[in-house]
């Protein structure tokens, strides 16, 4: 016979067991605190791993801003642009970080990846020296927009722009900044950043093409610079002969190497030029217009290229409004020479042929009178452009468009340099962060990235 349970035993069974679920209730809170705090920590591990990548990406900027200055002491003497083979640019180590050098492809190529190196400033239209007649050339430029250019930089505003609706006025004073361009009235971005959203120099694969046309439209902000300065005087701080003002012995001294005969020959055309018999005389324009007068007379483009770079044709201590013609794009150049009043498919024409001559003769372009040998004696762009001084194939401001990465691949950062050598020794004039802007190092380096950090 089962004994009935005493009722102190079954209250005892009760709390027991209530003490049970109580315990159990304590220890799914406990794991769910640690649970959470664990997540919260991991959340915390990552964020601190990458603002330790951050901080080594931002180191990794300021040491490859060093480099840069470093390359150009070396490498950009007397106006020479850096070739991209003679220092490291793409995927350079900094301690456990790296960083790349976004440049510009110099053959115009239409690759879907960047291309790495420096940017010549020079190879690019100053928008506070250039007049309306070549920006309203550049694409995707109105001529009102060239206008509304001109009417922002010029002291005496036109009336017609309403800056009030925009709510500032309108500045009546040289750019400062290229990123300028976004107050002048009128401004878009598709005209000024064009397809290439990030401004790294290449159609990427979330940037829309919008004309179809299977390539990049960079938009002015590729075209444009504020920088360009370029001496008037030798490294040293001695003057460069002034072949207007020259004397007999200083204009002999540039063709001594020539020979007494063909010294002479030369130093009497020039002077003949200069000061005719009916006193009707007239100066050289510019660097082209004395290497034509030059190559006219039977000078060589080797014996004009000897003494190139210690004439000049100004008084000015700076000269900003000239052209690296051994740098600037197909754009640029048509742009210049249809502002030279050369019709638009002949200025197309010449330009191409530029830029094909430098990509086949690297190695001979050390003087302007290659664009004589390029586009001939009697070219009409050669005729145009020798009524002024526009070109030159020196350059002293350079763009080191700086992108970063950390260890593993992590805290992406990317600054942009203004470099200025005009006074022998490299200067930072400017810097931007355009980390907001987003990958710009294409898929190729995130790939690899990817592949060494899983290996």
């Amino acid at each position: 016979m089962k004994l009935p349970l005493q009722p102190k035993r079954f209250a005892a069974r009760r709390e027991h067991a209530s003490v049970l679920v109580i315990v159990l209730w304590v220890c799914l809170g406990l794991v769910s605190i640690a649970l959470y705090f664990a997540n919260t920590m991991t959340y915390e591990l990552r964020a601190a791993d990458n603002r330790a990548s951050g901080v080594a990406a931002d180191q990794a900027i300021e040491g490859a801003a060093r480099y840069v200055g470093l390359v150009l002491q070396n490498y950009a003497t007397n106006g020479v642009v850096p070739d991209s083979s003679q220092f490291k640019c793409e995927a350079v180590p900094v301690g456990d970080a790296k960083f790349w050098l976004i440049g510009r492809d110099p053959n115009e190529g239409n690759s879907t990846e960047p291309y790495f190196g420096l940017v010549d400033e020079g190879g690019k239209l100053n928008l506070n020296n250039v007049s309306t007649n070549v920006f309203q050339y550049l694409p995707n430029i109105t001529s009102d927009f060239a206008e509304a250019i001109m009417d922002w930089r010029g002291t005496n505003g036109v009336v017609s722009l309403d800056y009030n609706s925009l709510g500032y006025v309108a500045k009546n004073a040289p750019f400062e900044t290229v990123d300028e361009l976004r107050l002048v009235y009128g401004a878009t971005e598709d005209m000024l950043a064009g397809e290439d959203l990030n401004r790294n120099g290449v159609l990427d694969a979330n940037e829309k093409d919008v004309n179809g046309n299977g390539e990049l439209d960079s938009g002015l902000f590729g075209d444009v610079t504020v920088y360009t300065r370029e001496p008037n005087f030798h490294a040293d701080g001695s003057s460069l002969t002034n072949v207007n003002t020259a004397k007999e012995g200083q204009i002999k001294s540039l063709f001594q190497n020539l020979g007494t005969s063909r010294e002479n020959q030369l130093w009497t055309a020039i002077n003949n030029r200069l000061h005719p018999k009916n006193g009707r005389g007239q100066n050289f324009n510019g660097l082209l217009d004395f290497a034509l007068f030059c190559k006219n007379q039977g000078l060589s483009s080797d014996d004009f290229a000897a003494i190139a770079n210690g004439v000049t044709t100004k008084t000015n201590t700076y000269i900003r409004n000239r052209v690296n013609v051994n740098t600037a794009n197909s754009d640029v150049l048509t742009a210049m020479f249809m502002g030279a009043n050369i019709d638009e498919q002949t200025a197309i024409s010449a330009a191409q042929t530029l830029v094909s001559y430098r990509q086949q003769n690297s190695n001979n372009l050390n003087s302007i009178a290659w664009v004589i040998d390029a586009l001939g004696n009697n070219s009409p762009v050669v005729t145009a452009l020798a009524k002024g001084d526009w070109l030159t194939t020196h350059s002293y401001q350079f763009t080191a468009d700086i992108a970063a990465v950390g260890p593993f691949g992590r805290g992406y950062r990317r600054v942009k340099f203004i470099f200025d050598v005009s006074d022998g020794t490299p200067k930072i004039l400017y810097r931007q962060d355009l980390s907001r802007l987003g990958w710009a190092l294409g898929e190729k380096a995130r790939e690899s990235l990817v592949a060494n950090n899983t290996q």
